[in-house]
């Protein structure tokens, strides 16, 4: 019998499926989406672990409500609770040769990113909240206008919007 795995400051963790809305035909290329996350002291309540490659709106660190769906037998995203101060953007690597470089600058801004093999090209991108976002969206945006890169911003914490001065309110 396997033992329920454990975050860093030793909560139990568990994975929490992301039901997804298609925004356009074939993306996402997935009808779920599954994230680790630990337990709060709030019951249902859980803290994101790690970068959504596709659900919008959260970002790790997040804290967020589930309910348990007894019939698929796992714990279902309910909605948002409140925000960590972390921003998510994808990048989608239309010029592979690039890919080295992207990574590096992402490094140097002090960002982490996920990779899955199944989606080589995508990045799932988490920006802490000690990131200066305005110069990483600009150069983001270059890249973009280059034809280098395509990127999307899933969750911007208010911390960046606040970097923004003509970000979109919410």
């Amino acid at each position: 019998m396997s033992q329920q795995p454990t975050s860093a400051s030793g909560a139990k963790m568990f994975k929490v499926a992301f039901d997804l809305d298609a925004e356009k035909p074939n993306w996402p290329p997935v009808s779920v989406e599954r994230l680790w996350g630990e337990k709060t002291e709030v019951k249902f309540e859980i803290r994101l672990l790690n970068t959504p490659f596709f659900a919008r709106g959260v970002a790790h660190g997040d804290l967020i409500q589930v309910r348990p769906d007894h019939e698929r037998r796992e714990l279902v995203f309910d909605h948002f609770t409140s925000e960590s101060g972390h921003s998510t953007t994808r990048v989608v690597l239309m010029d592979t040769e690039a890919g080295s470089e992207v990574e590096t600058r992402l490094r140097e801004a002090g960002c982490s990113w996920e990779k899955s093999e199944q989606f080589a090209s995508l990045l799932a991108v988490d920006v802490p909240p000690a990131v200066d976002y305005r110069p990483l969206r600009e150069w983001l945006r270059a890249l973009t206008a280059d034809g280098v890169i395509e990127f999307q911003e899933s969750a911007i914490s208010s911390i960046h919007r606040g970097q923004l001065p003509n970000f979109p309110k919410l």
